[in-house]
């Protein structure tokens, strides 16, 4: 895993253009927190949505949780801007819209690095069609990308796609850009899910992007945390059979073998690899939340 991995089973977006929002983000058992200066603010508002990222970084102290920005484009008036603003505020990484080739995130990088944020991871928004056809090509552009997210409303846009429960349409490109992400040892956090009234298709739309592979769920309101939080969280089962692979497969070893079996199962190093990581995750978690995860 790159130095910057950690648990992002939620990652909420905050519009910066609501103090209160901001302000409620420090009581919110969201893993991540990515403050909007994009999408969910009106460009007459863009200044004032910076200072208030800057007003509540400095008002209030946000724990474990990530900060994250996601900021405006750089062929935007607001892009650069955003940067020079945010870059050296204490936030953990900057997310990039628009991203669709290798030469964008070298851009995105110079344009932080210019703005003082050469310490700053990045994470690169994955949402539209050429994006999804250069997924690998941009999840190896750097060292520095923390993570791809997936902006699958803009892409289903972009698709002129139906959305449907199975998420058919988009079952594609979000292969496409895991494969890109374990390629390359990035993380890759799910799509917004955009009907707040059916939680069940939400809660089915998180075990699909768990069982799929991604680590985490985007997210657009509060009441979204649970539901991720609870899909992406190893389980006690879980946790404990990691603990039993470990165990037997080092007895294993010390008996001379590669390979153990667990409940009648075949157990070989690939699935040592699995195990570690399932109580790395589990480990984070608990630092964090503790038992209120």
């Amino acid at each position: 895993m790159r130095p910057h991995y950690r648990p992002r089973r939620s990652m909420l977006y905050v519009p910066a253009c609501v103090p209160r929002f901001l302000a409620k983000g420090r009581t919110l058992q969201s893993d991540s927190l990515i403050f909007d200066l994009e999408d969910s603010v009106l460009p007459e508002r863009k200044a004032e949505a910076r200072r208030n990222i800057l007003n509540a970084l400095e008002e209030a102290d946000f724990g474990c949780r990530e900060l994250v920005v996601r900021v405006n484009a750089l062929n935007t008036p607001w892009g650069r801007e955003d940067l020079a603003a945010v870059a050296n505020t204490g936030i953990d990484a900057v997310l990039f819209p628009k991203i669709e080739k290798r030469q964008d995130v070298l851009d995105a990088l110079d344009a932080l690095d210019a703005a003082g944020g050469g310490h700053l991871p990045v994470m690169v928004l994955m949402e539209t069609p050429l994006a999804i056809l250069r997924a690998e090509e941009i999840a190896g552009a750097s060292e520095r990308i923390a993570c791809l997210v997936m902006g699958s409303s803009d892409l289903t846009n972009e698709l002129h796609a139906r959305i449907t429960q199975d998420r058919v349409a988009l079952l594609h490109s979000l292969s496409q850009c895991l494969l890109a992400a374990r390629a390359h040892d990035l993380a890759i956090i799910d799509g917004i899910h955009l009907d707040l009234k059916d939680m069940e298709s939400f809660e089915y739309a998180c075990r699909m992007a768990r069982d799929l592979g991604f680590d985490g769920k985007s997210l657009i309101h509060p009441f979204q945390i649970p539901y991720a939080n609870d899909a992406f969280t190893p389980r006690p089962a879980s946790v404990q059979m990691a603990q039993r692979v470990i165990e037997a497969l080092a007895d294993a070893n010390r008996a001379g073998s590669g390979v153990a079996v667990v409940d009648g199962r075949l157990i070989e190093s690939m699935h040592l690899e699995a195990a570690k990581r399932t109580l790395m995750i589990h480990d984070m978690i608990q630092q964090c939340w503790g038992g209120g995860a």
